[in-house]
C-alpha cells in the first residue's frame, strides 16, 4: 500500500478523495470538509465470494473448488468477485480516483470496514498515495482530526475478518445442501443462526415437557396500632408452617415435583382450612432486619445492551435499533453505534457530568469521574461505548429529531447522563411475623420493602428488565415503622393459589443476552442473525416473544443428531476464541481452517466438516422431520407443504401460526376428527358429478369427483395432507414440459373453489357449493379483454389481463357487475399492491411514519395485510397480526422494505480477482 506523504491536513495539495461506505455518511462528511475534497460511498462492500454459479468467472467454472468460492487445497485463497450491483459505482470511484492527489479510505474503524477498505484498495489499485481514515463520530471536530491524522491499514483486521467470511462460508455452502436433500430445498444453515435456532427450539422442548405445579400460601394484611403509621398497613405472604419452609414455585421443578422434601406444600385445602385455623390468632413482630440499599448506575451503551433496551422500552426489534442508530451516527448524533465497549473520552465524562449538574444539581455528580471496563471476552474496543456525538451533548429537545430517531437518542442520551450520576441509596427492610393456630400451629409470614432516600442516578435513567413482572429498581416498597414483638392487627387473611409457569420464550433482548452471554458470534452480528432465523421460517414472532416453527424443530434436530459439534454451544464459543487469535496475530488462520475442514490427522482424529458432509447415507429424512406426541399415536411431520399431524393414515394439516407448546395431544385429536378426507355433499344435477367438500393447506374447499374417463380426481387429503388444486386458490399450477402437458392435452381439471370466510366444513351445503363453483365468473369484456370474478387466497377481487383490483365483500363475487368493474379498474392502480382495494378504508390506522412522515396505515391487498406509507408497502409477516402490529413494528417492516430496494438486475459480466 503506498504510503502517504507529508501530513494529512493540507487541502493545498490537490484534490483528496475520500470513501466511505454510505451515501448518508458521505453527505455529511463532505459538508465538514469542504473544497479539495471529494467524498464518495463504496455502497457498503463492493466485492465477496462469489453468490451464484453465474458468478463464478469463466476461467474458473471447471475447478472442483469453485462452487465453494474457496479454493481449499491451496492455502484456502478465497475467489472474489465484484457484485454486479457495484460494477458502476466501482467504475464511478475509479474515474474520481484518476483526478485525485491522495486516497483516505473513510470506511468504519472496525474489522468489517478494514476489509472494506482492503477491498477497495485491491479493486481500485491506487496510484496515489493511500491511508486509513478513521473516527467514532461525525462531528466537525472529529473528522478534521482524523484528515491530520491517518493510519495505515491495518492487516490483522482483515485476516480476521477473511477468516471469519471463510469459515462462514465453508459452513454454509457445505451444510446447507444436507437440509436441502433431507428437509426441504432453499434451507440454510450458519455458524451462529443454527446456534441461535438452537437455542429457540431448545426453550420450546422445555416448554413443551413443562408439566405445572399447583400449590398454596396465605397473603395476610396487617396493621400497625400505632396511630402515626405510614403506611398504616402491610401485606404479607406466609413463608413458614412449624419452622418448615412454605413451597413456592422455585421448589418445583420443571416436571412439576417438589424437588425437596424440606418445604412444606399446601393445596388448595389444607391452604383454607390453615386460614380458618388462623383467623382469631393473635400476631407480633418478631424480626426487623435493615440493611442499606445501594445502587450503582449502569455502563453506557454498548451494542448488544442498546439493542435490549430498545426492545424492551422501545419494542424495537434488533435490526430496525441499528437501522436508527446507523442513521444517528451517520448524520452526526452519536457515535459509532457496533462497539463492545463501555469506556468513555474524558470530554464524553465531562461532558456528561456537566448535564448531570445542570438538569439535576451538583449533589447528584460525584467528585470523580466514574469509569467503566468492558466484561465483554475479546471485546472489540477501538470506539467508545454509544454516546450522544461531540464534546457538548445536544439535549433531545435541542437536538431537531423527531419520530423514532429522537427516542433513541433520548435513550443513548438518558444512558450515558446517568452512568455519570450518584449512586442511589436507601435502606431495604425485611420483617416476620407470627402467630399460632387454634391447633398450635406455628404460622409464620415475612415482607420486605425498600426505602429510596436519595435516588441519584435513578432521576435520569431506570433499566427496564426482560420480564415485565419485574419490579422497576426506582420501585418504593414502604412499610411502617414496625419493631420486634409489636402487636399488630389482621385486617384480612385469606388462602391464595398459584401455578408454576413453564420458562419464559425468548424475546429479540434475551436472546440477544444469551448469545453474548454464552460468548457465541460477535455483538455486532447479532440483529442480522436474529434477522436471518426470521425471514428463513425458523422463528416468528407472537407478540415480542420468539416463537420456532416446526420447520426449525427438523433442522436442529438433523444438526444434532449428525453434527453436533457444530451446533454445539460450547465449540462455535470456541470458534470465535480462536477467530479473535487470528486477529491478535497469535494463530494462523490456514492451520486451523484445514482442522476444521479435513479434520485430524491420525486415527482418533476429529472428523472435519468435509467428511460429515459427505456421508449422508445414515441420515433418515423421515426421522429427523417426525416429532411423536407424548403419550399418543399422533406424530407431527414437517413435509414438503409444511406441517402435518399423522395418526393411523390419517393426516390434517397443522394451522399455520401454531406453537409447537400448544399442540397438545389434546389440541391434536380435536383437529384430526376434522374432515381431512372429503365429506359428501351431493350431486350436481347439471354435470351428474358427485361434489365433495375438503380441507386442504390454504383451507376449506369444494370441487367435484371426477370418473377415470374424465379427468383425474385430486387425491384424498388423507393421501396427500397438505395438497388441494390449484384453481381452490385461483393460483396457477406448475409449468411442466411440453411433451407432458400433450399428453395430457384432452385432461380437464375438476372445478374447485374455496369456501368463503363465514363457511365451514361442517356446514357448507351442496347449494353453497355449487353457487362457489361458477367462479371464476366472466362478466364481459372491456378493450378487448375479458373479465373475470375470483376468490384468491387473499380475497375476491376482479381481473383483466394482467390487472386486477379488489373487492371489499366476499358477496361481491357473485353480485359484481361488469359496470362496476369498469369503474374499479377506472381508478389509478399506483404503485404495487398499494393499489389492491385502494378504494377500502385501511384496516388499520397506525400514527406517522419516523421516516416519511406520512400516515402510516394497514390495508388489505390481494396478497394479504400489509403495511404503507402511500409510497413504501410491506406485508405483515408470519406472526404479525393486523389487530396487535404497533407503529414500531410497522415502521421496522417499512424500513427493511425500503433497505432492500428494487429487486437487483443481472448483469452479463462479472470481475473477479483472487486474494
Amino acid at each position: 500500500m503506498p504510503a502517504s506523504k507529508g501530513a494529512a491536513g493540507g487541502a493545498n495539495r490537490g484534490t483528496r478523495l475520500v470513501i466511505v461506505e454510505s451515501p448518508a455518511k458521505a453527505r455529511t462528511i463532505a459538508g465538514y470538509l469542504g473544497q479539495g475534497y471529494v467524498v464518495e460511498s463504496s455502497i457498503g462492500h463492493i466485492r465477496d465470494l462469489p453468490d451464484k454459479a453465474a458468478d463464478i468467472p469463466a476461467k474458473y467454472k471447471k475447478e472442483p473448488w469453485a462452487r465453494l468460492g474457496v479454493d481449499v487445497d491451496a492455502g484456502f485463497e478465497p475467489l472474489y468477485v465484484v457484485n454486479p450491483d457495484k460494477k458502476q459505482q466501482v467504475g464511478k470511484l475509479r474515474k474520481l480516483l484518476g483526478q485525485a492527489d491522495e486516497l483516505l479510505l473513510a470506511t468504519d474503524e472496525d474489522r468489517e470496514g478494514e476489509a472494506i477498505a482492503w477491498h477497495l484498495l485491491e479493486v481500485l489499485k491506487p496510484k496515489v498515495p493511500a491511508r486509513r481514515m478513521v473516527f467514532h463520530e461525525i462531528t466537525p471536530e472529529a473528522i478534521a482530526n482524523a484528515v491530520a491524522s491517518p493510519r495505515e491499514l491495518n492487516l490483522r483486521l482483515v485476516d480476521a475478518q477473511e477468516t471469519r467470511r471463510i469459515l462462514d462460508r465453508l459452513y454454509g455452502y457445505e451444510v446447507s445442501p444436507v437440509l436441502w436433500k433431507k428437509v426441504m430445498p432453499k434451507l440454510s444453515a450458519g455458524r451462529v443462526q443454527s446456534v441461535a435456532t438452537r437455542l429457540v427450539v431448545e426453550r420450546e422442548r422445555e416448554r413443551i415437557a413443562f408439566r405445572p405445579a399447583s400449590y398454596w400460601d396465605l397473603e395476610a394484611i396487617f396493621g400497625s396500632q400505632r396511630a402515626d403509621a405510614d403506611p398504616p398497613e402491610f401485606t404479607t405472604t406466609l413463608v413458614a408452617l412449624d419452622g418448615r419452609r412454605v413451597a413456592q414455585g422455585r421448589d418445583f421443578s420443571p416436571a412439576g415435583e417438589l424437588r425437596t422434601a424440606d418445604a412444606v406444600h399446601l393445596d388448595e385445602v389444607d391452604a383454607g382450612a390453615l386460614a380458618e385455623r388462623l383467623t382469631r390468632a393473635d400476631f407480633a413482630v418478631r424480626t426487623v432486619e435493615r440493611k442499606p440499599y445501594r445502587r450503582s448506575p449502569y455502563a453506557p451503551f454498548r451494542t448488544t445492551t442498546l439493542q435490549q433496551e430498545a426492545s424492551r422500552k422501545l419494542g424495537f426489534s434488533a435490526k430496525y435499533t441499528m437501522s436508527v442508530a446507523q442513521r444517528l451516527y451517520e448524520n452526526g448524533h452519536i457515535t459509532y453505534m457496533r462497539t463492545d465497549s463501555v469506556t468513555l473520552s474524558e470530554a464524553a465524562i465531562a461532558a456528561a457530568r456537566s448535564q448531570a449538574r445542570k438538569l439535576f444539581g451538583a449533589d447528584y455528580v460525584p467528585d470523580k469521574a466514574r469509569v467503566y471496563t468492558s466484561k465483554v471476552k475479546n471485546a472489540q474496543e477501538a470506539h467508545e461505548a454509544i454516546r450522544p456525538a461531540g464534546d457538548e451533548f445536544a439535549t433531545p429537545a435541542g437536538s431537531r429529531l423527531a419520530g423514532n430517531d429522537l427516542r433513541l437518542y433520548e435513550l443513548i442520551w438518558k444512558r450515558t447522563v446517568a452512568s455519570q450520576m450518584k449512586d442511589a441509596t436507601g435502606e431495604a427492610v425485611s420483617v416476620r411475623v407470627g402467630g399460632t393456630s387454634s391447633a398450635g400451629e406455628d404460622a409464620e409470614f415475612g415482607a420486605s420493602g425498600k426505602i429510596i432516600n436519595f435516588y441519584g442516578f435513578l432521576k435520569a435513567y431506570v433499566e427496564d428488565a426482560d420480564d415485565p413482572a419485574a419490579e422497576r429498581e426506582d420501585a418504593q416498597h414502604r412499610l411502617p415503622p414496625l419493631a420486634k414483638d409489636e402487636q399488630v392487627t389482621v385486617v384480612s387473611l385469606a388462602p391464595a393459589g398459584h401455578t408454576t409457569r413453564p420458562p419464559a420464550r425468548y424475546t429479540e433482548a434475551s436472546l440477544v443476552k444469551e448469545l453474548e452471554d454464552r460468548e457465541i458470534g460477535r455483538p455486532s452480528t447479532y440483529a442480522s442473525i436474529i434477522g436471518t432465523i426470521l425471514d428463513r421460517g425458523y422463528v416468528f414472532r407472537k407478540g415480542t416473544a420468539l416463537v420456532p416453527s416446526f420447520l426449525a424443530f427438523a433442522v436442529v434436530t438433523l444438526l444434532e443428531r449428525h453434527f453436533g459439534h457444530l451446533v454445539d454451544y460450547d465449540f462455535t464459543a470456541r470458534m470465535e476464541d480462536v477467530l479473535d487469535e487470528i486477529a491478535r496475530g497469535e494463530a494462523a488462520r490456514v492451520p486451523w481452517l484445514r482442522r476444521f475442514y479435513f479434520g485430524e490427522d491420525g486415527e482418533s482424529g476429529e472428523e472435519g466438516l468435509k467428511e460429515l458432509v459427505s456421508d449422508l447415507g445414515d441420515i433418515d429424512a423421515r426421522d429427523v422431520s417426525s416429532f411423536p406426541l407424548a403419550g399418543t399415536t399422533i406424530v407431527v411431520r414437517v413435509g414438503r407443504y409444511g406441517p402435518y399431524l399423522e395418526r393411523d393414515g390419517q393426516r390434517v394439516n397443522v394451522p399455520e401460526g401454531t406453537a409447537p407448546d400448544e399442540l397438545t395431544p389434546e389440541r391434536a385429536d380435536e383437529l384430526l376428527p376434522q374432515p381431512s378426507g372429503e365429506r359428501m355433499l351431493g350431486t350436481d344435477r347439471e354435470t351428474g358429478r358427485a361434489i365433495v367438500a375438503k380441507a386442504g393447506r390454504y383451507g376449506p374447499y369444494v370441487t367435484e369427483v371426477r370418473d377415470e374417463q374424465g379427468d383425474q380426481a385430486q387425491p384424498p387429503a388423507a393421501k396427500q395432507p397438505a395438497a388441494e388444486p390449484a384453481a381452490a386458490k385461483s393460483e396457477p399450477a406448475k409449468s411442466e414440459p411440453a411433451k407432458a402437458r400433450a399428453g395430457k392435452a384432452q385432461t380437464v381439471k375438476p372445478r374447485s373453489a374455496s369456501l368463503l370466510k363465514n363457511m365451514t366444513l361442517d356446514t357448507v351445503t351442496l347449494q353453497d357449493a355449487l353457487r362457489l363453483l361458477t367462479l371464476p365468473r366472466v362478466l364481459g369484456e372491456l378493450n378487448g379483454e375479458q373479465v373475470t370474478v375470483q376468490n384468491g387466497r387473499y380475497g375476491p377481487y376482479v381481473k383483466k389481463g394482467t390487472d386486477s383490483r379488489s373487492l371489499d365483500s366476499e358477496e361481491k363475487l357473485f353480485t359484481v357487475t361488469l359496470a362496476e368493474a369498469k369503474d374499479l379498474f377506472a381508478q389509478p392502480k399506483g404503485r404495487g399492491r398499494g393499489a389492491q382495494g385502494s378504494g377500502a378504508a385501511p384496516l388499520r390506522e397506525l400514527g406517522e411514519d419516523p421516516v416519511s412522515g406520512r400516515p402510516l396505515v394497514i390495508k388489505s391487498g390481494r396478497f394479504g395485510p400489509y403495511v404503507t406509507d402511500g409510497e413504501t408497502n410491506a406485508s405483515l409477516r408470519k406472526g404479525d397480526e393486523v389487530e396487535s402490529v404497533s407503529l414500531q413494528r410497522a415502521a421496522e417492516l417499512l424500513a427493511d422494505r425500503r433497505a432492500a430496494g428494487p429487486p437487483a438486475r443481472r448483469g452479463r459480466s462479472r470481475a473477479s480477482s483472487r486474494a
